[in-house]
This record gives C-alpha cells, sequence and structure tokens, in this order.
C-alpha cells in the first residue's frame, strides 16, 4: 500500500485508519529520516487506540514507553543489538503492539509478519509505503 499526505492532518488521518486494523500482538516497524513523522504516526496510533487525551512522549531517550498493551520503541540511541533483550523488546513483541523507531537496529529479532512502514518526502508532503 503507498499513499502520498500532504500535511500533517493527512498523515494523522493514515495513522488513525492503520490503527484501527491492528490487534496484539503485532509489530509495527517504523522508517524514515529524522523528521519524516515515525513519533507523530506512533503517536496517532497510541492516542486512536488509547484515548485522545493520552500524553505521548517521544521515547528517544527513554528508548521505551508502555501504555497498557501497547508498546513504543525508539532504537536510535540503542548501540548494540544485545540491549534489546534488557530493554524487553522480545517479550513486547510476543504481547503487545509494539511500535518500532529505527527498527534497522532490531532486524534480526523481527518477526517475519512485520508491518513495516518507510516514509520519505514527496514534494511538499509525505510518501508512505506500508509493506
Amino acid at each position: 500500500m503507498e499513499i502520498i499526505t500532504e500535511n500533517l492532518e493527512q498523515t494523522r488521518r493514515f495513522a488513525a485508519d492503520f490503527a484501527g486494523r491492528l490487534s496484539a500482538p503485532a509489530v509495527v516497524a517504523l522508517h524514515g529520516d529524522l523528521g519524516m513523522g515515525k513519533s507523530e504516526i506512533a503517536r496517532t496510533i497510541i492516542q486512536t487506540l488509547r484515548g485522545k487525551d493520552t500524553v505521548v512522549p517521544s521515547p528517544t531517550f527513554t528508548i521505551v514507553q508502555s501504555y497498557d498493551g501497547i508498546s513504543h520503541f525508539d532504537l536510535y540511541r540503542v548501540e548494540d543489538p544485545s540491549e534489546l533483550v534488557e530493554i524487553g523488546l522480545a517479550h513486547a513483541m510476543r504481547n503487545d503492539i509494539t511500535l518500532i523507531e529505527w527498527p534497522e537496529i532490531a532486524a534480526d529479532m523481527l518477526p517475519a509478519d512485520t508491518i513495516h512502514i518507510y516514509i520519505t518526502t514527496h514534494d511538499d508532503g509525505r510518501k508512505i509505503i506500508v509493506s
């Protein structure tokens, strides 16, 4: 599936619609450069499933945030794949809806049915590819 979004609101609508198709356990790997909207997509998925008023900070510094059956990982600062066990990634992937930003370091751990979302620039908006 491929979609072009022209603004943040369209990106949020995509994420909200996508969230409606998720049930645990599910792993969603969010790929894209800095500023592409990975955190915004994750935030919208979480707020769609757990309530619009759910506070969803970026887990860049904490590495993982949990929301009653949803785990949101940001692996940008993880340097060694052995750290992934310590932070509970395997457990989350077996039990939760697991959203992973910067999933490349976890590539060997991702289940075969991982949903990959690739976000790139397109004109003034974003191209989102789901595979």
